[in-house]
């Protein structure tokens, strides 16, 4: 079943501690149900590395934070949309925003050839 974001999208957080920030999905976790958002005002996960054989000194690392894919929504015209899918007549599909109609990407390209 086709998803509504893709990697690339750009979204808005519509649930949680980000609520309103926007941002690009920079990777879709499909067996999760998540994504990742990279955005300049969504903060990382900061987690303490304890020290070991590769990194005697131990470490604070940054992680990539991740939402549920129902908490983010499409940004079209700076407003968060709904996602429809359409098929064409030639027999592609793409994805339509719902709010006013404008194509955000094509799944699947017309058919070249149909068997008879």
């Amino acid at each position: 079943m086709p998803r509504h974001v893709k990697k690339g999208d750009s979204v808005i957080i519509t649930a949680g501690a980000f609520k309103g920030m926007t941002g690009e999905i920079i990777r879709v976790l499909t067996d999760k149900d998540r994504v990742v958002v990279k955005g300049p005002r969504i903060k990382g996960i900061t987690k303490h590395m304890k020290p070991s054989r590769l990194n005697p000194q131990g470490a604070i690392i940054t992680l990539d934070r991740t939402f549920h894919i129902s908490n983010v929504s499409p940004v079209v015209d700076g407003k968060p949309t709904r996602v429809r899918f359409q098929t064409k007549p030639d027999g592609s599909k793409v994805r339509v925003a719902a709010r006013n109609g404008k194509e955000l990407s094509v799944l699947r390209s017309a058919d070249r050839k149909k068997k008879a």
